[in-house]
């Protein structure tokens, strides 16, 4: 078994998982979950950032008790729910869950809907506090089918509050929302779990919003986290390819030794910084560049061509085809080249891109 390979942070916190595996039974021969390691500290909200089928929402699931883990542990609150032969029904785990759909009743008033999860005799006061905290005060009558979108999605998280849990997990809270409320409402996230002392742990496939929100953001690709680390630092120093491809939207380039000693890529030399005489790369080494450490010239004769490109509002976001290579570019709104323009492609100066699997930066070459 090929295990996650980084360290994630210290145990001791709300959410310990132990070098966790799981498969679904209807697909044995593959992993949904290899070898995990995550550790939530008390009030911390983490991301799960990755593509679609990387094992975010399996991972909340394990958490919450809908699925049980083949290997590992799951601990809440320093004590173990899931492994090492135990096992704790999701109802006893203290755990919230705000899905993507809401799982509203239909039937129950926001006021009903918000004091489902408290048990018999449970003090209601913390829900008629949540309900005015989330601006939802003047509508405990009203059916989930009479509140907006924005609405139902504080309804929701106050449901998953109410009954005071350590922790709650968010499986892409914001994706139905359009794109006013989704601002609005994540820039509360933080703040609503703050003031109610919870850990939060929340699924997205949106690196803008992850960056944007969360104290750490943990990256999965096929079951594996390949970084967990604070949004800036997954910034300027991404572990490996993957997170500088998926995070940062960056481009990966071969990578190889030029008879002069420098690395040659497509667009361009780099110093062989911090290599030896001697030294090889290997096979799949890669230079990681920033969309806005590129230039690109018109040039009828160059293979290099202008496929798209996206309005941003401060610049314009090019797609390049290079050979097999499609590349990103942000320009200036001045550099404004329709799609089919033949360009050269070169590096900005004082560019460093990151060259992997080394992950040290090298410096361009004029």
């Amino acid at each position: 078994m090929e295990s996650s390979r980084f360290v994630l942070s210290s145990p001791s916190g709300p959410v310990e998982l132990r070098d966790l595996w799981h498969r679904y039974a209807t697909d044995r021969d593959e992993w949904t979950l290899r070898g995990v390691d995550l550790h939530l500290a008390p009030g911390e909200l983490v991301g799960l950032l990755g593509p679609s089928g990387c094992g975010k929402t399996t991972l909340l699931r394990l958490i919450a008790g809908f699925e049980r883990p083949n290997q590992g542990e799951v601990r809440l609150q320093e004590r173990t729910v899931a492994g090492d032969g135990r096992w704790l029904a999701p109802e006893r785990r203290g755990v919230g869950m705000v899905f993507q759909d809401y799982a509203l009743f239909p039937h129950l008033t926001a006021w009903q809907n918000a004091c489902f999860g408290l048990r018999s005799g449970q003090d209601d006061s913390r829900a008629s506090w949540l309900l005015e905290l989330m601006g939802l005060a003047d509508f405990h009558e009203r059916y989930p089918h009479q509140l907006s979108g924005g609405q139902r999605q504080r309804l929701a998280l106050a449901r998953a509050l109410a009954p005071a849990p350590s922790v709650v997990l968010l499986d892409e809270p914001f994706s139905n929302l359009d794109v006013e409320v989704r601002l609005r409402l994540r820039s509360e996230l933080a703040s609503v779990l703050q003031v109610c002392g919870t850990t939060g742990l929340i699924v997205t496939h949106d690196p803008g919003e992850a960056l944007a929100i969360c104290d750490r953001v943990a990256v999965l690709r096929d079951g594996v986290i390949h970084q967990c680390a604070p949004p800036r630092e997954l910034v300027q120093r991404p572990a490996t390819s993957f997170v500088s491809r998926f995070v940062l939207q960056a481009n990966l380039l071969p990578v190889h030794l030029a008879p002069d000693g420098s690395l040659q890529c497509a667009i361009g030399r780099l110093k062989a910084s911090g290599m030896a005489n001697g030294d090889s790369l290997d096979a799949d080494a890669c230079v990681m560049v920033e969309p806005n450490c590129i230039d690109m010239t018109p040039d009828p004769a160059s293979e290099a061509c202008v496929m798209g490109r996206e309005f941003l509002g401060h610049a314009w976001q090019y797609r390049i085809q290079l050979d097999d290579l499609s590349l990103r570019l942000v320009l200036p709104l001045a550099m404004d080249y329709p799609r089919g323009t033949r360009c050269r492609l070169s590096f900005r100066p004082g560019s460093e891109p990151i060259l992997y699997p080394q992950r040290q930066r090298v410096p361009v070459l004029g």
